[in-house]
């Protein structure tokens, strides 16, 4: 039985995978941050990580592709004539995402890159300090875009969090990076989905810009997590 945690305020967050959840309505607005794809767990010691990120699920590689073809597959589905899709990927699977995109219906608007401070060091290669941001719409002609200021680059340079000592989701998102895409891809009472939850920051945002949120998270571990960032949602 598939479990829930109501959230308020036309926001809840389904416990199970997302290829099992159908909608009651069509969503305005899918934001997505899926798994790596890169074996995240035997990488800790890469990723500076201790233990607090043993609750991140990864999705095996050799079964990535098809997972990224269900998610957006899943999403066209899920979403209205006129909604949007935020699609966020590292560069190591990037091509395997960028493909998917190209054979699903979806058309890539714009490929953002969020710029943060401090990658991991490194020694016989550049660092990595950015992440991609593809904003995917289902007609060219009918979409929401709420220009975010006058001259709106599509280099993001925000800062990335650290919760050290806290239990997280692996790979937490900046507030204002989930709350950027949100405000220009939506409007107030609009339904927003994201189908790979983690730790709960979409429901958050959602919350504190009168959104209204479904997310849908597999690993019940979170749970926890996510009802601590929402006792902090005002």
């Amino acid at each position: 039985m598939t479990n829930y945690l109501d959230a308020g305020n036309g926001c809840k967050v389904i416990f199970d995978d997302f290829q099992n959840v159908k909608l009651s309505e069509p969503a305005d607005l899918v934001f997505a941050d899926p798994p790596f794809g890169i074996n995240f767990k035997a990488n800790l010691q890469t990723y500076h990580r201790k233990p607090d990120a043993l609750s991140y699920r990864e999705v095996p590689l050799e079964v990535y592709p098809k997972f990224v073809k269900s998610l957006l597959d899943w999403s066209y589905k899920a979403l209205s004539e006129s909604g949007s899709m935020w699609l966020l990927s590292g560069w190591n699977n990037l091509s395997t995402v960028l493909q998917a995109v190209e054979d699903s219906g979806f058309h890539l608007l714009n490929h953002c890159i969020w710029r943060y401070q401090f990658g991991v060091f490194t020694k016989k290669r550049f660092t990595t300090s950015h992440y991609h941001l593809l904003l995917l719409v289902k007609d060219l002609n009918n979409y929401v875009f709420n220009k975010p200021q006058h001259y709106a680059e599509d280099v993001w340079y925000i800062k990335r969090p650290y919760n050290r000592g806290v239990q997280t989701a692996g790979n937490e998102l900046p507030e204002k990076l989930v709350e950027k895409c949100i405000r220009t891809s939506s409007n107030v009472g609009d339904l927003v989905v994201d189908p790979v939850l983690g730790s709960g920051t979409t429901l958050k945002v959602c919350l504190r810009t009168g959104r209204r949120c479904i997310g849908i998270e597999i690993n019940p571990a979170l749970i926890e997590r996510i009802k601590s960032k929402l006792s902090k949602a005002t």
